[in-house]
C-alpha cells in the first residue's frame, strides 16, 4: 500500500451506484496534471470507479476495458487525455518510465490502479483514494490531491 498524506477523509459508499457517483463527481473536478491513485484489494471497486469517471468525463457510454493486460488505456476527453493505468503486473518501478506515465502525470488526467508499484515515482500532489469493503458497501478513504480538490469533492458529496 502507498503511504497517503495524513489528511484522511472517509466516505461510505453504500453500493456500486454510490461508487460510480463518486467517480462521476471526480470527473467534473479533475484537470490536466491531476493524478488519482486508486488503492485497495482486488474487487474493491477501483476499476468500477475509474470506468464511471472516464465515461462521465467523455460524456457518453464508452467501452472502458480494464488495462490489466495492456497496462495503460488512453482516452481523449475534449482536449484532455485521460490515462487509465493498471500497474499490477509491473515488476519494477522504473517500468513506469517505459510506459510514459511520468510525462502523463504532468499533462493528463491519470488514474492509477496498484500505485504502490510506482515506488519513488509517485506524483507529489496525487489524490489517494483507497477503497475497502465495509458491510454491504465500501469505505473510501481520500487524502492529498492538489489544493482545493478534496474540499470541492466533499462539498459535492451526498
Amino acid at each position: 500500500m502507498t503511504t497517503a498524506p495524513p489528511d484522511d477523509t472517509p466516505l461510505f459508499l453504500a453500493d456500486e451506484d454510490a461508487t460510480a457517483a463518486l467517480g462521476e463527481r471526480l470527473a467534473g473536478l479533475l484537470r490536466a496534471g491531476d493524478t488519482v491513485l486508486l488503492e485497495g484489494p482486488i474487487g474493491a471497486g477501483k476499476s468500477h470507479l475509474a470506468r464511471a469517471l472516464i465515461r462521465a468525463r467523455l460524456g457518453r457510454m464508452e467501452d472502458v476495458p480494464s488495462p490489466s493486460f495492456t497496462l495503460v488505456q488512453t482516452y481523449d476527453a475534449d482536449g484532455v487525455e485521460i490515462w487509465h493505468a493498471d500497474l499490477y503486473r509491473l515488476s519494477h518501478p522504473d517500468e513506469v518510465l517505459e510506459l510514459g506515465l511520468d510525462d502523463a502525470f504532468a499533462t493528463s488526467i491519470c488514474l492509477v490502479e496498484w500505485p504502490e508499484r510506482l515506488g519513488s515515482h509517485l506524483p507529489p500532489d496525487a489524490l489517494h483514494l483507497r477503497l475497502a469493503a465495509q458491510g454491504d458497501g465500501r469505505m473510501a478513504h481520500l487524502s492529498g490531491g492538489r489544493a482545493g480538490l478534496l474540499t470541492a469533492l466533499m462539498a459535492n458529496s451526498p
